[in-house]
């Protein structure tokens, strides 16, 4: 039988990231100050150094990742490419289904694929402090983890039903040196005003976002780094599929379609962006493959959200960026994968899915639950409420396959672990946890309170 792990050798980690405006047929729509004029550079690197800036406009196809980040890198990449035979013999398919697993890495998924690199740029630019947020506490951990490796002071704003839901998360930002505030929190104008309205407040990424940038933009000394969304961050993620694409060509295979999970963006550029270039001319043996953006039926940004500018955040304080939105001051529900709970998507994402060059499917959080114990007692490996949203898609592409009789090669980005999310895993046994579709009427008021251009 053929090696169910594919694997490379540490000197074929890629020594460039891979910039996909390079192959996009449409330029990307341009951050623009709240009054609809350009943004400067001047404005940006009020919390972003500049070597960050000249990465979020770049247009170069190759981007070199400098060696002080490739030799953290070596910590954990290149992460396995593994066949999950166990599933497939459960689900009787005759499709070859494959999952990039980011859960190797010290904080436990793909996010500090750029959070070490950010934290290296901050460090060579002479900032001594970062402020950022976190949902589900997957970038708070890696944010956290990449401080600590090149001497930054990190704070981190949780939103508030995740401080609540996921405690080791916030102990794991603390063991490595971050101090970590629910959000809204008293430390900010914004958490203050939110907090004196609703005392109760749950608490949004927009809004832990408000407040991070709120303090990074009073301080010299401190600059804010965000988890996904942006163009450096969706570049800095691309590790993952040019790897996997090396590893693929190492099993003698090619993904007919690829499934990521889909908040911000970054695990989804991550692994399709790579593809783009490929499908761009007509993809391996003629045949393009698909790329699939999966997120969930409560935050549906991508599937019923208006490409619209919309600021990165609840109060404003962002530039405007040209994205799927269900407007800034979208308040969505507590669902347990707290890293898809964002207002907006990638400007990079939603213009490829503008474009029709990529796609997107929305599913609801039991069938995700279901998903991820059924991939768990397959494989043994216990994923991230995150991740179970591409074993969900991957699994029912894999029953249209049984169903069909036709044989093809599935591959999903498993994003990170859940060993830190057992407590949603607890609430999903004891028939706790609900499905919930945003109501259409709550999207269309959420966003009339869209920018008018």
């Amino acid at each position: 039988m053929e090696s169910l792990r594919i694997t490379l050798d540490q000197s074929e980690i890629p020594t460039h990231w891979y910039n996909v405006v390079a192959d996009m047929p449409t330029p990307p729509a341009p951050p623009l100050a709240a009054d609809g004029s350009p943004v400067s550079p001047e404005q940006m690197g009020m919390i972003f150094p500049m070597a960050i800036l000249e990465q979020e406009m770049s247009a170069e196809r190759w981007i070199p990742i400098p060696e002080p980040v490739r030799q953290i890198y070596r910590l954990w990449r290149p992460s396995p490419l593994i066949r999950a035979r166990r599933l497939e013999e459960v689900l009787q398919t005759p499709a070859r289904i494959f999952y990039k697993y980011e859960g190797v890495s010290p904080a436990g998924s793909h996010k500090p694929n750029t959070a070490v690199p950010q934290a290296y740029y901050n460090q060579q630019a002479g900032i001594r402090r970062i402020t950022t947020e976190t949902g589900a506490g997957q970038w708070g951990c890696s944010m956290a983890f990449a401080g600590q490796m090149f001497g930054l002071e990190v704070r981190v704003y949780m939103v508030r039903i995740s401080y609540e839901q996921k405690p080791f998360r916030r102990s794991m930002m603390q063991t490595w040196g971050a101090e970590v505030f629910a959000s809204p929190s008293s430390m900010t104008q914004t958490g203050r005003d939110l907090l004196g309205r609703d005392p109760e407040n749950q608490g949004s990424l927009g809004i832990a976002i408000s407040e991070a940038v709120e303090e990074a933009a009073a301080r010299s000394d401190t600059s804010y780094a965000l988890g996904s969304v942006l163009n450096h961050v969706a570049l800095h993620q691309t590790i993952i599929g040019q790897e996997a694409k090396k590893q693929f060509e190492k099993a003698g295979d090619w993904p007919d379609v690829v499934f990521a999970p889909c908040g911000g963006g970054s695990s989804f550029a991550g692994v399709a962006f790579p593809f783009i270039a490929d499908n761009a001319s007509g993809g391996r043996n003629g045949r393009p493959t698909r790329l699939v953006a999966v997120e969930p039926t409560s935050c549906p940004t991508l599937t019923k959200g208006a490409y619209a500018y919309d600021f990165g955040d609840a109060s404003g304080f962002t530039p405007l960026m040209k994205m799927y939105t269900l407007g800034h001051d979208f308040m969505p529900p507590g669902i347990h994968a707290g890293g898809l709970r964002y207002h907006g998507d990638s400007p990079l994402v939603s213009q490829l899915y503008h474009d029709g060059l990529i796609e997107a499917v929305a599913v609801p959080q039991l069938a995700t639950f279901e998903a991820g114990v059924m991939f768990a007692r397959a494989e043994g490996v216990i994923p991230a409420p995150e991740s179970n949203h591409a074993i969900r898609a991957a699994i029912d592409e894999a029953v249209r396959c049984r169903e069909s009789g036709e044989s093809r090669t599935i591959f999903f980005n498993l994003t990170g672990h859940g060993h830190f999310d057992m407590a949603a895993y607890d609430r999903y046994f004891a028939g706790q946890l609900e499905d919930f579709e945003y109501p259409q009427e709550a999207i269309r008021a959420s966003l009339e309170h869209l920018p008018r251009l």
